[in-house]
């Protein structure tokens, strides 16, 4: 079995399941989009009902981040913090595929089931909940991520692929 990777860098805090599985399942599913924030539910239920019809959808996802930098900048002024669990290990993540993910470090155990936040780089950025199982000491297995999360680490994963394709087309010219 070959493993595709593309070079990306991005990073991770993650801690093993054992540790405290039933808060890393909690928060896992607070991380997902049926948890999200205020204005992306006030979102969610106008789109529902008709109500966006009429709304140029780039403009409103536009003036919805906005509302997100406003409340953003408004915790930072306040000192506030999103709350999330503490996490044991901190790495970076060197490359990436469909299911898989390597670090820049040998510190995983084979086997070990992990849960993490990875903070993707996209718009807008947020953390992504996964749980996922180490195959070597670099190399990591996604075992649960959310579909949302899932289309989002795709696009990502083929983002990248269009960056190092147009690299290496200008580097043979």
């Amino acid at each position: 079995m070959s493993i595709r990777l593309v070079p990306a860098p991005i990073s991770i805090v993650f801690s093993e399941v054992d540790v405290d599985s039933e808060n890393f399942m909690r928060e896992y599913h607070q991380l997902s989009e049926s948890d999200d924030d205020p204005i992306s539910q006030w979102l969610k239920l106008a789109k529902a009902k008709g109500d966006t019809s009429d709304s140029d959808p780039i403009l409103l996802n536009l003036v919805v981040e906005l509302h997100r930098k406003i409340d953003a900048l408004e915790m930072f002024l306040k000192n506030e913090q999103p709350k999330r669990i503490s996490l044991t290990n901190e790495a970076n993540i060197i490359s990436i595929g469909f299911e898989y993910f390597k670090l820049g470090e040998e510190i995983l155990e084979v086997q070990k089931e992990y849960y993490g936040r990875i903070q993707m780089p996209v718009h807008p950025k947020r953390d992504v909940a996964v749980f996922f199982q180490a195959q070597s000491k670099t190399l990591a297995k996604i075992t649960k991520m959310h579909e949302r999360d899932e289309k989002e680490w795709a696009a990502y994963l083929t983002a990248r692929e269009r960056v190092l394709i147009r690299e290496a087309k200008e580097n043979k010219q």
